[in-house]
């Protein structure tokens, strides 16, 4: 019986082995069906977080539900269906920032964003994409610095981050890409050198010998690039040699390169010190004065020193005095981060007229208007913009800056409330009108307040599916005050005021189409504004700083008459700045733009009809705002002048020029 019982313990035993064995089996067949990693779908949903508008639904079928990611748009999978390989959503109109989660996409070999409205900095966290081999984020609104992190894309070999508003030094670690064979980086803002050389050129050129690969630096180390842009930038200095095989129009547009003679006008660029590297003109100054001084006698040498000390006290006793029977302002005090040591204020002296006549809301009565700031209309990686309505008042439109109170330093405030008053001082029927600003302490707000235009912005019209409501007469119409608020802007205002980023989306309408041009982006020259001064402030005791002393508003009147030549062109065409199928609008327009017999072409195919002297005067206004020089472009008013003089913008106009007009002004009124 014992040896019975044992055996019938033997076969149980079995049988539960057998059993483990088979559900370790079922588990490992379950994964191998379902290979998908789960955080390669949580990056795809991340992304799609990121992204707040999406008027096409290009991402509609994204769902973070299935565990198969591998059929939703935009998506191609490795062959075996385990890992994302590729995400193109390209010319889908999309809004959002870059969701930083992509770097555990650890098999991505391509991602194309190009043509969309990504806002925000390029992620570092890209750099860690082992496999990328294509990068297109062109033709998008990135802000800030290209991150030197890009340069660990080891298997790189096409990069494009052009037409954006990228800003700062190229990162030499880009010349650690051996692959990379095509590098995009025209119209953005990119300054400085362009970083390339040998370090031992010198020696070479003198021993007759080629200098050796090791010594390499910068792009140069980029052995197998073959297509590079550098045009419409801010670059400096002289093109790398080893980039010379480029064509010249590669660095067109920029600030003193010498490879290519269509540069920037000089009051645009800052002009760098000619003669040596590091040797200015005041170095030359003083090293004449010091041979001159050394063959002078030692009492003439006295003589000079001593009536220096006395001329320089009586200017300076002078000049104290006549400090101190001014009228003194009002210091306000700011808390001032701390820098190295001393002490935690910096006394900020401001006008207190300054914004005497600017209305100062309070933060509840806005929070109330826009209903708890709720109603969100657009955002950039610095602010948010809200839609409210006043009690009792007009519809509104604030911008809310999205900034911690530990970064707010008193440059930042102080370039805040000169801003206000700059803007405030703006009254004029095609301008968009501050009605105030909110600052307190608690919670931390800095906003800005305008009139809102019930419309929406002219981009929403021209490319969002309502391009039908701008009859060709509406469209005119709206030209015409486009120029007529640029040429109040540039000549009649002292000191003038120009868009800080000028576009579709600058020109807000109103609900009888009436162009409202508002410099919502205006928020970032106060950062680029404020981080130029905040390091040549010292923290060792209280510092008075008169706004006058302050950097100015960055006035680029032949920027702005560029862009609305650029923008003349998608109101006529309703086209895009940058179109995937032909490319830069600007370059397709040209070849119509001379040629009356197929001037035509340019017309948006939606417009049932249009008048031909009209289109004749907008080419041609056309053709004097993009010339390439700025020296050879007309003035705002000389523009408006042609406009005003040459288009009818009556409704007969309409009616003379078809026979169904009368209808369509029915329907549209």
């Amino acid at each position: 019986m014992g040896f019975l019982k044992f055996s019938s313990f033997l076969m149980k035993m079995e049988s539960f082995y057998t059993l483990q064995v088979v559900c370790v089996c079922l588990g490992l067949f379950l994964v191998t069906c379902n290979g998908f990693a789960s955080h390669e779908v949580y990056a795809l949903s991340a992304f799609k977080e990121a992204i707040y508008e999406d008027p096409l639904m290009v991402l509609s079928n994204w769902n973070s539900l299935d565990s198969d990611p591998c059929d939703w748009s935009g998506i191609s999978c490795s062959t075996a269906r385990d890992h994302i390989l590729k995400i193109n959503v390209s010319q889908s109109s999309l809004k959002g920032f870059i969701a930083t989660e992509l770097d555990q996409l650890s098999f991505l070999q391509e991602l194309i964003i190009h043509g969309n409205s990504f806002i925000g900095t390029i992620p570092k966290e890209l750099g860690a994409l082992k496999f990328l081999r294509v990068l297109d984020l062109g033709g998008n609104m990135l802000s800030g610095p290209i991150p030197p992190e890009i340069g660990n894309l080891t298997s790189i070999v096409k990069i494009n981050l052009g037409s954006n508003g990228l800003t700062g030094r190229l990162p030499l670690e880009l010349g650690n890409l051996n692959y990379l064979e095509e590098l995009r980086l025209d119209r953005n803002k990119l300054e400085g050198t362009i970083p390339g050389s040998n370090v031992s050129q010198i020696a070479s050129n003198l021993n007759g010998l080629p200098p050796p690969n090791g010594n390499l630096t910068g792009l140069c180390r980029a052995s197998q690039l073959r297509v590079a842009d550098f045009s419409y930038n801010f670059f400096v200095g002289s093109v790398p040699k080893c980039l010379e095989y480029l064509q010249s129009s590669s660095f067109r547009g920029n600030c003193h390169l010498d490879r290519d003679p269509k540069q920037r006008d000089a009051p645009l660029c800052e002009t760098p010190a000619k003669g040596h590297p590091g040797l200015g003109p005041k170095h030359h100054v003083e090293d004449r004065s010091e041979h001159q001084s050394a063959s002078k006698p030692t009492w003439i040498l006295a003589l000079e020193i001593v009536t220096g000390v006395m001329v320089g006290s009586l200017f300076l006793m002078a000049l104290f005095l006549a400090v101190q029977r001014l009228p003194k302002k009002s210091p306000i005090g700011i808390p001032w981060k701390r820098i190295s040591g001393g002490k935690d204020h910096i006394t900020i002296c401001i006008d207190p007229g300054m914004l005497k006549e600017v209305v100062r809301y309070n933060r509840q009565e806005l929070e109330v208007a826009c209903e708890d700031f709720s109603n969100i209309i657009g955002s950039s990686s610095d602010s948010l913009v809200y839609k409210g309505t006043m009690k009792g008042g007009p519809e509104i439109a604030v911008i809310s800056i999205c900034i911690k109170e530990d970064q707010w330093t008193g440059y930042l405030e102080l370039y805040f409330q000169k801003e206000v008053a700059d803007l405030a001082r703006l009254n004029h029927e095609n301008a968009g009108k501050l009605l105030g600003y909110c600052r307190e302490s608690s919670p931390f707000t800095r906003m800005l307040v305008f009139e809102y235009a019930s419309n929406g912005t002219l981009y929403e019209h021209l490319h969002y599916g309502e391009g039908c409501q701008l009859s060709w007469t509406r469209r005119m119409n709206i030209i015409v005050g486009i120029a007529k608020g640029l040429k109040y802007l540039h000549t009649e205002i002292v000191p003038p005021f120009t868009i800080s980023e000028f576009n579709s989306s600058a020109v807000y309408l109103t609900d009888d189409f009436s162009p409202k041009l508002v410099d919502f982006e205006s928020w970032k020259s106060i950062i680029s504004r404020s981080e130029k001064n905040s390091g040549a402030i010292s923290a060792d005791g209280d510092v008075c700083v008169l706004p006058s002393s302050m950097e100015g508003r960055h006035l680029d009147v032949q920027g702005n008459i560029y862009a609305f030549g650029v923008l003349l062109l998608e109101i006529i065409s309703g086209r895009p700045p940058y179109c995937k199928d032909k490319g830069c609008l600007v370059d397709w327009a040209t070849k119509f733009l001379g040629l009356p017999e197929v001037m035509s072409n340019i017309v948006d195919p939606q417009l049932k009809h249009f008048r031909p002297e009209d289109l004749n005067a907008i080419c041609e206004v056309v053709s004097l705002c993009i010339k390439q020089t700025p020296m050879n472009r007309v003035s705002t008013r000389e523009l408006c002048i042609i406009l005003e003089s040459r288009i009818d913008t009556s409704a007969s106009s309409e009616l003379k020029a078809s026979s169904l007009a009368w209808a369509e002004l029915a329907l549209s009124s």
